[in-house]
């Protein structure tokens, strides 16, 4: 029995696209997971945390109320994915995800405008920006079913 020549090119797409979706979706739960655990980090010990972020200085005193604000939005942002996958919207996954891939390319800018660590703007906020984005463009590469 032969095989039509596109019929192999095309069994790989679809190969490639799975795999893609399996990486897709584990690098969104891996990430739900780690950026939630930073964010309990800032509720639990907010200056202790703190220094890593990249900025020279932080609010303190009351103001350091700004540092549990953070790890609200931290918790948040990993809950947000984890919800979409339980209800099976693995492309609503991606979209979420190339959205909240803003949030530490903003990081990284407030840092770099501030003149914090260079080093921790491009290395931590804008590796972080770049691995959410490619999450989430392997959710939307996903074949539609």
């Amino acid at each position: 029995m032969s095989v039509p020549p596109n019929t192999e090119s095309v069994v790989s797409v679809r190969d490639s696209r799975r795999l893609g979706a399996r990486l897709g979706t584990v690098g969104a739960v891996l990430g739900a997971g780690f950026i939630m655990s930073v964010g309990g980090g800032y509720l639990l010990a907010p200056q202790r945390m703190a220094p890593g972020f990249g900025l020279a200085e932080w609010p303190s005193g009351e103001a350091d109320g700004f540092l549990n604000v953070k790890g609200v939005r931290d918790v948040v942002t990993g809950l947000i994915p984890l919800a979409l996958l339980a209800a099976g919207q693995r492309r609503a996954v991606g979209v979420a995800l190339l959205t909240t891939a803003l949030i530490p390319t903003g990081d990284m800018l407030t840092i770099l405008v501030r003149r914090g660590s260079t080093a921790t703007a491009l290395n931590v906020h804008g590796l972080t920006a770049a691995l959410v984005a490619a999450t989430g463009s392997l959710l939307l590469r996903r074949e539609n079913r």
